[in-house]
């Protein structure tokens, strides 16, 4: 059963580096979103998101935040 010339052992400890690797990479490895990202996705956030990266203007973040409040 155990191998006298370390084969046997040689193998056991690779296998268990892999297992270590493999659930220290699931339990430790950042996940791509958090809970507060997913939470916070109402049209009017990511409207005032949008707004505050300069990517609309100030006259169309008007227009838009008047519309989503009318048909709310």
């Amino acid at each position: 059963m155990f191998y006298r010339d370390g084969v046997f052992w040689g193998m056991h400890l690779i296998w268990w580096a892999i297992w270590f690797v493999l659930l220290g990479w699931i339990f430790f490895a950042p996940s791509s979103s958090s809970y507060d990202e997913i939470e916070d996705d109402d049209p009017l956030t990511s409207l005032k998101r949008r707004f505050a990266k300069g990517e609309i203007t100030k006259s169309e973040y008007e227009e838009s935040k008047k519309l989503l409040k009318s048909d709310g």
